[in-house]
């Protein structure tokens, strides 16, 4: 997985930048469950009233208030107000949000009391147990005629009926002691003339108008974070193709027989790909699930609900789910890329030898080849496919039966009036959130073991030791001499279980053409192969101007050659781009008189001009592969190739073989005239 990671270190500022702003998705998504919740039960079910003391009280119920109050108490009580002479009510004197909390805190009993005391007779209040017989003795003047300077009178007994009053109160719960004090501070509102209509639709309406703008932050945020984790993950897929294209420019024949060329498109198309999408969701849902997550727990315990087990139930679940999963699925990950190649060496060599296939009437044979590996993939993803099926059904069950268990639990406690309406919604809803925290973790432990996969297989590709490589103190400078001499050379293939050529010794001198004959597969392109470091010697040495070629930088030797292989390869693009391929200064002129040389102006059967003819001449389409020009044709134009280069040493590999004998005399004798001072090997 370390190799997913390491992609990141050039895009550190981007990665910061999404940290960032996925804090501000997660604070928006979750500030909306607790508005949710105040909309229930601050909104709706209290008429808007947010706070247990009045902003608003009458000159009466600040007085039965005032009668419970110790004499500290009782200061903090008065500070709190001024008296509106006018209006004839009193008014908080603070309505900054961190002052009216305090407020809450510390009077919230108390106005509880009041409520309770306004609402039952005392003979009730007795009976219900909520006052001893003690209190039998309570004055029988109305709290509302009470004048304070009585209170010493009976302070004792008061703070003796407040002490039992608490003591009964404490059982009915935060949420109903909150309810009942909310009751009286509406009922003082409507003493004052307040109207709690408008109360409630401000509430409303600022609550919504909250919880539009945080979904339309929300929204925005989110566009920006999959905008920058997109560019993120394109730019590193752009960065690892670039890398492999570079390192796979490089190989020597051995490595590419190492890897195959199935593998290497394999490897730079597929396993990147699947880098890149991991990347995007890392950023986009991994950096994220354990910001919301730990949001998530931390609002939870805010209401105290006393169903924090819960939470723990259900994380304990989901990891469970996706460590079964991930045992069962693993392995088969490792195995699903192997078969992708598989698929694709075949599908190449289909593709590739198609014309064989139909002239030995084969397509049944390749046909079942093809489903061979196509069925051995097809059975590994159907086997991971049905394993991760099951997270989505066992995932929605682990939610839904969290969620039936929360509503289940909740009532008891509502009933019990320790738990708001509200409160159980926003839990329920912060439930879902952290659970969904960890479905996203368990959606990317389907892809991450794949492109973890995908990352060692590119990585194996670029740590890869690289066989022909110069040394350090490689020669740069171009050798004056193009003498090419042999120095009892022997060669074995990597695998070979024997000598590919052995004690090879000649020198090949400019101005000569030295030929190489032999039967076939007696290892004729093998030598000529060893000249450019196609591949490097096993034993002895091959030089030119005197010098080991392996002490010169390859890019300096190859400078110095003029290669024509056995096999005419082209490029797309035109006539002039293919012969200008190894000499990109190259002229017009030089283009003309390589193509010349190479009799590449004429058809060998009719002596007619083959670019001359042409509407667009040099600039005439080649298409990939020259699959639009024919075999002696795309000869021509390999020979014109190594021409225009003027190099100092020519290696044609059988590459004559399509010419017929009189352009095959012709060509020869106008590249005798070229190739005067410099070596030239002919297969």
């Amino acid at each position: 997985m370390k190799h997913i990671f390491a992609n990141f270190k050039n895009y550190w500022y981007f990665v910061i930048l999404i940290f960032v702003l996925l804090l501000g998705q997660a604070y928006c998504d979750l500030a909306l469950p607790d508005y949710t919740s105040k909309i229930i039960d601050v909104g709706i079910a209290n008429s808007g009233v947010e706070h247990t003391v009045p902003q608003y009280i009458s000159a009466d119920g600040w007085k039965q208030v005032a009668i419970f109050l110790n004499e500290e108490e009782r200061q903090m009580w008065q500070d709190a107000y001024v008296y509106d002479e006018e209006k004839e009510y009193y008014q908080l004197i603070s309505t900054e949000e961190e002052d009216w909390t305090q407020l809450d805190k510390e009077f919230q009993k108390v106005i509880c009391i009041v409520s309770m005391i306004r609402s039952m007779d005392p003979a009730d209040m007795t009976e219900a147990g909520l006052v001893s017989d003690d209190f039998e003795n309570l004055p029988t003047i109305n709290p509302e005629s009470l004048d304070l300077s009585m209170l010493e009178e009976f302070q004792p007994m008061i703070a003796s009926m407040r002490a039992g009053l608490e003591e009964q109160i404490d059982l009915l719960g935060d949420s109903l002691i909150a309810s009942l004090a909310k009751e009286f501070v509406k009922g003082e509102y409507e003493t004052c003339g307040i109207d709690l209509a408008t109360i409630q639709k401000n509430y409303l309406w600022e609550s919504g108008s909250k919880m539009l703008l945080m979904a339309f932050f929300l929204a925005v945020i989110s566009i920006l974070v999959s905008f920058l984790s997109a560019k993120v993950g394109a730019g590193v897929g752009r960065e690892l193709r670039s890398k492999v294209f570079r390192k796979v420019i490089g190989f020597s024949a051995a490595e590419l027989e190492r890897f195959s060329t199935a593998s290497l498109i394999t490897r730079s198309t597929n396993d990147v790909q699947q880098i890149q999408m991991v990347t995007v969701m890392l950023l986009r849902m991994i950096l994220y699930s354990p910001i919301l997550a730990i949001g998530g727990i931390i609002n939870i315990q805010q209401y105290k609900s006393g169903m924090t087990w819960i939470i723990v139930l259900a994380v304990a679940l989901v990891i469970s789910l996706i460590f079964i999963l991930m045992l069962i699925a693993m392995p088969k990950f490792k195995i699903m890329q192997t078969k992708v190649d598989q698929v694709n060496l075949v599908s190449r060599e289909i593709l590739t030898g198609l014309p064989v296939i139909r002239a030995f009437s084969r397509e049944k044979r390749e046909e079942e080849r093809f489903d061979e590996v196509n069925t051995d993939l097809t059975k590994v993803m159907l086997f991971t496919n049905r394993a991760m099926s099951c997270m989505m059904p066992m995932m929605n069950l682990i939610m839904n039966g969290i969620s039936v268990l929360i509503v289940w639990v909740a009532a008891k406690k509502i009933d019990a009036g320790v738990l708001e309406v509200g409160s159980m919604t926003a839990f329920i809803t912060y439930a879902m959130l952290i659970i969904m925290s960890f479905l996203m973790l368990s959606m990317i432990s389907i892809m991450l073991p794949r492109a973890g996969v995908a990352a060692d297989r590119i990585n194996e590709l670029l740590v890869s030791e690289d066989q022909i490589k110069d040394k350090d103190n490689a020669a740069t400078d171009l050798c004056e001499d193009a003498t090419v001499s042999f120095e009892h050379v022997s060669f074995r293939y990597p695998d070979g279980e024997e000598n590919a050529i052995e004690d090879i010794d000649f020198v090949a001198r400019p101005g000569q053409t030295t030929a190489i004959i032999g039967s076939t597969g007696c290892g004729k392109s093998t030598l000529v192969k060893l000249i450019p470091r196609f591949f490097d010697v096993t034993e002895g040495r091959i030089c030119i101007g005197g010098r080991d070629i392996r002490d010169v930088a390859i890019e300096t030797l190859r400078k110095q050659i003029g290669y024509v292989p056995q096999k005419g390869i082209l490029f797309s693009g035109d006539i002039a781009s293919n012969i200008a391929f190894g000499a990109p200064d190259a002229t017009d002129e030089d283009i003309m008189e390589a193509a010349e040389i190479a009799q590449a102006k004429e058809f060998a059967a009719h002596l007619k001009e083959f670019i001359e003819e042409k509407p667009d001449r040099y600039h005439s389409a080649i298409s990939q592969g020259g699959t639009n020009v024919s075999g002696g044709q795309k000869q021509r134009i390999s020979i014109a190739r190594a021409i225009a280069r003027n190099p100092k040493v020519y290696i044609f590999d059988d590459s004559f073989s399509a010419l017929d004998f009189k352009t095959d005399m012709t060509l020869r004798k106008e590249l005798a005239k070229k190739t005067q001072n410099a070596t030239v090997l002919i297969v």
